[in-house]
């Protein structure tokens, strides 16, 4: 795999990515039943939706509105009701497990002295959480939410405001880093040297931006940059 050239930074999406959005749902699977794996694949699609849908709309929310709004649809087609379930799963989002693969990997990026940076959908608050359960706190230069423009990826906007905050001003010097392929297409349409980790056997989408390469796990990240 061809090594990308001229990397000042890399920025990772969080959600899917750094994160496994799917940890609550598993926590409870027990608990939840047979229904567990369907509640949390509509949860995710949801709210990934409402995030475009809003995006479009012109009508923002943050993240955690749209995850708690997400899961009241999930539910409801499951035909599960039980506030309290939903209460332990939202506060279960705060404290996602990182993926085996994240710890190592950005311990050897900073090893070589990469910048790092979080660019998310996620709130601050959200994020922070994440961050610190994560044992991540001391990892990033920057942690970014989407809150600081008001729309949610891929909108340019988002993916500027990643250069904006390093101060780089060369879109191709920045090595963005998404286990989602629409969003690792929406940053190489932007102009970012996209790499697509292929955490859950997807395909690209029919979508404008190819990203520069695809990784089975974090792990090979430091040989491209």
């Amino acid at each position: 795999m061809a090594r990308l050239e001229g990397i000042k930074a890399c920025v990772f999406d969080a959600y899917g990515t750094l994160f496994d959005v799917h940890a609550p749902v598993k926590r409870l699977a027990a608990e939840i039943g047979p229904k567990a794996d369907e509640l949390t694949r509509i949860w995710r699609q949801k709210q990934l939706e409402y995030t475009w849908l809003r995006s479009l709309m012109g009508v923002h929310s943050d993240f955690w509105k749209v995850t708690s709004e997400a899961l009241e649809y999930a539910l409801a087609f499951e035909g599960i009701d039980d506030p309290g379930l939903k209460d332990e799963l939202m506060v279960l989002y705060l404290k996602l497990d990182p993926y085996p693969d994240v710890a190592d990997a950005l311990k050897a990026l900073r090893a070589r002295g990469m910048r790092l940076a979080i660019l998310s959908n996620g709130s601050p608050s959200m994020l922070d959480s994440a961050v610190r359960h994560g044992g991540l706190d001391k990892t990033f230069e920057h942690v970014l939410s989407v809150e600081d423009v008001g729309i949610y990826k891929p909108s340019r906007r988002v993916y500027r405001l990643a250069m904006q905050k390093l101060a780089i001003h060369d879109a191709p010097s920045i090595c963005f880093v998404s286990a989602n392929p629409w969003d690792a297409q929406g940053a190489a349409q932007f102009g970012f040297q996209s790499v697509r980790i292929d955490r859950f056997g997807l395909k690209d989408e029919n979508i404008p931006g190819k990203p520069a390469a695809l990784i089975p796990s974090l792990a090979e990240l430091a040989g491209l940059v």
